[in-house]
């Protein structure tokens, strides 16, 4: 009996010696990934607040410049889709080819529907597009990323690569929201933990964006805007895929034209619609309907070889809107070929070159028919830093790992930005994502099965707040936030709303609850202050 005790004791003595060890090991590993994960979120920008109050001091004439930077990725690899389900496996006997020898798959991760989904060609160049307009006093520039979206901190490193020199007052970025192009955010890459976004890549589209500034400024001219709108001629192109039914389907358009040549510069084409009309099969690098929209307006809109609609000239500029909802042309959609006896359903580059021409056919006719021209204005600009509790769990992990890289402000709270500014008869809202048609343009409901026993909180309606005739919504501008859903709407637990078997989609891709309320509260605050 004494000799098993003494054998036990041993035995515990020789297996505290490991112990020990074993716990200071586990201590250094905790300790780092805690460190590791603080330092994922620490705050890369702590003095970039801004408070942006600009109010013309006289009427001047105005000038304009444009100017585009190919952005396109470079496609060294490629990949065989094997059972066709546009997610890279090898265990289903994918295979991929190394173009360049250096042993690895260097993939380009597709943003947008899934993961695992890597480019394996170019179907047309991706761009950063930019409009510089200038008062005389005051000199803003857009410049817009054909990307899913761009977090705010590499917005502002874009902003510290631009010469001060250039006298720009306010520069956003913005993306046109397309599911074609490379992962710029992290979300849509080879696995949960891993970030989509190549390094290389994102030098490339920061570098791109501000030569594509600089060289607008280098351009500019003495102009007149040329701006109309069609409300409704585009409402067949779209679709709300969550209730209520409300879109944001109206075309705003400007045309500036050079005051001395009498030649057109470029154009802002803003239309509030997801550009995933190929969907989640698709595995192009494409910049989607807006490549065709953009050529129309610019090189003229064709019938096989036979030109039907002249262009216009110049490099015409894509926008988009109120597309959260979400505003989309699904696979159920039809969209009709404006030449020809067919609607097509089916997901490809004869729907989305459909669909571009329509809306290249119809902004082309309302700037001929229903133009009003501005030749001198002053520019009234609000623009403001807020911050956003980030409450999605789902984004909360994603931050401490590194997979969405950008700080933190304070603790799980993301700094993102507002804007709000006039010229003449037109206003214009930027909001950092994709915000519901409903808080734009009415229509908010509180249907039972919402998590929130309220009534809507953002109302009246941030349209009806906008001052004067030509009134644009900017979605994606200077960040990407997700979707922004009215409080009365959010569900994520049983009931649902309207009496649905499941939760809607749209919380997955939000910062949280409260981000609506306080992106409204805060626009119609500069609203107020630039009418």
């Amino acid at each position: 009996m004494m000799r098993r005790i003494c054998k036990k004791y041993l035995n515990f003595r020789s297996m505290k010696k490991w112990l020990l060890p074993l716990g200071i090991i586990l201590f250094v590993h905790v300790a780092a990934a805690a460190i590791w994960m603080r330092y994922n979120l620490h705050d890369r920008f702590p003095d970039a607040d801004i408070n942006l109050d600009i109010r013309p001091a006289a009427v001047g004439p105005l000038r304009a410049g444009f100017a585009k930077v190919d952005i396109s990725p470079d496609l060294p690899d490629t990949w065989i889709d094997v059972n066709g389900d546009a997610r890279f496996d090898e265990k289903d006997g994918d295979t991929w080819t190394d173009g360049n020898g250096n042993g690895k798959f260097d993939a380009s991760w597709l943003a947008g529907f899934h993961k695992h989904r890597p480019a394996v060609g170019i179907h047309d160049s991706l761009w950063a597009r930019a409009m510089i307009l200038d008062d005389g006093q005051t000199r803003l520039a857009l410049v817009v990323l054909d990307a899913i979206g761009f977090g705010h901190d590499d917005v502002l490193r874009v902003r510290a690569r631009i010469p001060q020199n250039l006298n720009l007052a306010y520069v956003s970025v913005i993306s046109t929201h397309t599911h074609e192009a490379p992962d710029l955010v992290g979300l849509w890459g080879p696995g949960t933990f891993r970030s989509g976004v190549d390094p290389a890549y994102m030098e490339k589209v920061i570098a791109g964006a501000a030569r594509a500034v600089e060289k607008a400024v280098t351009a500019l001219r003495p102009a007149r805007l040329q701006v109309a709108q069609d409300l409704e001629g585009a409402i067949p192109l779209v679709g709300d895929t969550r209730k209520p039914e409300v879109l944001d389907p109206g075309l705003r358009l400007i045309r500036a034209i050079d005051a001395e040549a009498d030649t057109t510069l470029g154009s802002l084409l803003a239309w509030a619609n997801h550009p995933e009309t190929l969907w989640s099969r698709n595995l192009l690098i494409s910049s989607d309907f807006p490549h065709y929209f953009r050529e129309g307006v610019e090189k003229g809109v064709y019938s096989g070889d036979s030109l039907v609609a002249p262009g216009i000239g110049g490099i015409a500029v894509y926008l988009n809107g109120a597309i959260g909802g979400l505003m989309t042309t699904h696979p159920k959609m039809g969209v009709a070929d404006p030449f020809a006896d067919t609607t097509y359903f089916e997901p490809g580059y004869d729907k989305v070159r459909a669909q571009g021409d329509q809306l290249a056919l119809l902004a082309l006719a309302a700037l001929h028919k229903h133009a009003e021209t501005i030749e001198s204005d002053g520019i009234r600009l609000r623009a403001k830093t807020i911050h956003l509790p980030l409450g999605n769990k789902l984004f909360q992990l994603a931050a401490a790992l590194g997979v969405l890289d950008r700080g933190m402000s304070k603790w799980m709270t993301m700094r993102t930005e507002i804007a709000a500014w006039t010229l003449g008869p037109l206003s214009f809202m930027q909001v950092p994502g994709e915000i519901y048609p409903e808080i734009v343009n009415g229509g908010i409901e509180a249907p039972e099965g919402r998590d929130f026993p309220i009534e809507a909180l953002e109302v009246p309606p941030l349209r009806s707040q906008m001052p004067d005739k030509y009134q644009f919504v900017i979605g994606l501008a200077n960040d990407l936030i997700g979707y922004i859903i009215p409080r009365s709407e959010w569900d994520e637990k049983a009931p649902f709303l309207y009496g649905e078997s499941d939760s809607p989609y749209g919380e997955i891709n939000s910062v949280g609850p409260e981000t609506a309320p306080l992106i409204y509260g805060a626009m119609l605050e500069l609203l107020e202050e630039i009418e």
